[in-house]
């Protein structure tokens, strides 16, 4: 099954487009990040393609969508992975940071969604993954922005389930809590605002291949009555956090 990840240049991205294509699949690798992006699909074989697209542009997703489509005669699932964090409160969000955060994390996720649907329906059907996170479940302090964009992430999915499922289209999210990516390197840099070990029940963070197991899952033929689900996976972390 064709597989499009956007993100998936680097971190959870890239350790998606691996799983993918050590499961016999094949993969679009779809990126701003050209060089790198171009390089792992060479690494990763003919089974791989790498493809720029701007997830905040409708125009650049229908090209991924039509690439995917050219080169591997279809597509039948889809990885909305990409995502920036842009740290800030509620009190000193600009915004500036505001609208490039739910231009990335929100609209980029209705964008792929909106493209792939023909796809997936002249293919008889498919998958489609949106990476959230924890902070779609619950608060965090110092990334506001980031807070409303994945709770959104998580309402889309559900609705969109509902809608895409008459064509046997399967919607569901994903909720990693601290994940060792470059983003989260990031944030540790800049100011440590993650959750440290000693705060996790399994006393670690996850690594990308955790979450790519998980992806490839519901990406597959083994959860086909799985559909607008919201999958949690941060090492228990949430687990005492009262449900919403």
């Amino acid at each position: 099954m064709p597989v499009l990840v956007s993100g998936g240049a680097r971190g959870m991205g890239a350790a998606i487009a691996r799983e993918v294509i050590e499961q016999g699949g094949q993969v679009v690798l779809a990126d701003v990040l050209e060089k790198e992006g171009q390089d792992l699909a060479d690494s990763l074989g003919s089974a791989a393609s790498f493809i720029h697209l701007d997830v905040t542009q409708e125009t650049s997703w229908e090209r991924a969508v039509s690439h995917a489509q050219d080169r591997f005669g279809q597509l039948g699932g889809l990885v909305n992975n990409a995502g920036i964090l842009l740290e800030g409160r509620v009190e000193t969000t600009t915004p500036e940071q505001w609208q490039r955060t739910i231009a990335v994390n929100q609209l980029g996720v209705f964008l792929g969604m909106k493209a792939a649907v023909k796809a997936m329906r002249s293919a008889g059907g498919g998958s489609i993954v949106n990476i959230s996170s924890t902070a779609g479940m619950t608060g965090f302090t110092d990334c506001f922005a980031y807070v409303a964009s994945k709770w959104a992430v998580r309402g889309m999915t559900k609705a969109a389930a509902l809608e895409l499922a008459q064509y046997g289209i399967r919607v569901n999210s994903v909720h990693p809590g601290d994940t060792m990516t470059d983003m989260i390197a990031g944030a540790v840099a800049s100011s440590g605002a993650v959750t440290t070990h000693d705060q996790i029940p399994l006393g670690r963070y996850a690594l990308p291949s955790d979450i790519s197991k998980l992806v490839l899952f519901l990406l597959s033929a083994e959860s086909s009555y799985i559909s607008g689900a919201e999958h949690v996976i941060d090492g228990a972390v949430t687990a005492g956090t009262p449900a919403h």
